[in-house]
């Protein structure tokens, strides 16, 4: 017959290991998380400025059409 105590330290080893485990893949899916809202910022701040970018072509376009001769 088996000690309650360790049947009890067993499952205490279990519940640890699996917290563990869930710890490290959370971490790992954050880590997943953080980069990609990094590089979607990184994409909308780029295409931001192509806008602006392509705003003031326009702009200069239409200024040197209306002072062409």
């Amino acid at each position: 017959m088996s000690d309650p105590l360790d049947k009890l330290e067993t499952r205490k080893d279990t519940i640890q290991v699996a917290i563990e485990s869930g710890a490290t893949h959370v971490g790992g899916i954050m880590s997943i998380v953080t980069g990609a809202v990094r590089d979607i910022t990184r994409e909308l701040g780029e295409w931001a400025t192509d806008m602006f970018e392509i705003r003031d072509a326009a702009r200069r376009a239409r200024r040197d059409g209306d002072s062409a001769p």
